[in-house]
């Protein structure tokens, strides 16, 4: 399942950024998904929680932003989200754009307790 590897990497940047900041415990995870990514955000959030057992982000909430996939056209430059898979440029009909979202997979932002 993919989705186990990216919530194990996830685990182990949190881990790392965790100890930096002298947190003991994570209480909530904020996840940027693109869609062109292939994974299910709610398959990340069920298995975040079994993974997380033992570690900083146990019981942490986990927050999934979904960004959907957004292009630029070559022809025109205009910028429209192709949202449906829609990759006709709705200012000229080309269809040549290029991806600019959609692909992002990161941890944004997490909170915690410090260590005492």
């Amino acid at each position: 399942m993919h989705e186990a590897a990216v919530v194990a990497g996830l685990l182990e940047i949190l881990d790392r950024k965790a100890e930096e900041a002298k947190i003991a415990r994570i209480t909530k995870v904020r996840v940027v998904v693109g869609r062109l990514r292939g994974l299910d955000p709610r398959q990340l959030v069920a298995i975040f929680e079994p993974m997380a057992e033992g570690r900083r982000a146990e019981g942490a909430e986990v927050e999934i932003v979904d960004v959907i996939p957004r292009l630029r056209c070559r022809a025109c430059d205009t910028e429209f989200d192709a949202a449906g898979w829609v990759v006709t440029c709705p200012t000229c009909g080309a269809e040549d754009g290029e991806v600019i979202a959609g692909r992002e997979l990161h941890v944004e932002s997490f909170d915690g307790v410090r260590n005492p």
